[in-house]
């Protein structure tokens, strides 16, 4: 996540950066170092900020399952945890998707998959 990406979505939430600090568990000066471009944001912080824009209430997008959009087959639903915990619109959140085929070992090799999404897109 970018400086840029990190402060869009701050005010998308609404929240200043104490408030922000304090919703992510993390000191003002980290946010600020996020925002400058200081600091690049940690994967439990990128992860957390995309859920929190992901519930927000305005937040219109499709509800439609990842496995329908993706007309995923039977035998790649039954392997997915996104399918195993009917959650369709956080695939993008859960750890060992197989989207392409392959579970990722990484947050940020799953983000690469995820960020040319359409679901991840259409909430995002």
């Amino acid at each position: 996540m970018t400086s840029k990406e990190f402060k869009k979505f701050r005010k998308k939430l609404e929240k200043t950066q104490r408030q922000m600090a304090q919703l992510l568990g993390v000191s003002i000066k980290a946010v600020h170092s996020y925002e400058q471009g200081w600091r690049s944001v940690p994967h439990h912080v990128e992860r957390q900020i995309f859920f929190l824009v992901s519930r927000l209430k305005g937040n219109i997008h499709d509800k439609m399952p990842c496995w329908d959009r993706k007309a995923c087959p039977a035998e790649k639903k039954k392997l997915c945890p996104a399918w195993e915990f009917q959650a369709g619109d956080l695939c993008w959140f859960i750890s060992g998707t197989i989207c392409d085929g392959n579970v990722h070992r990484t947050w940020k090799e799953k983000m690469k998959l995820c960020r040319s999404c359409e679901v991840m897109k259409s909430i995002f």
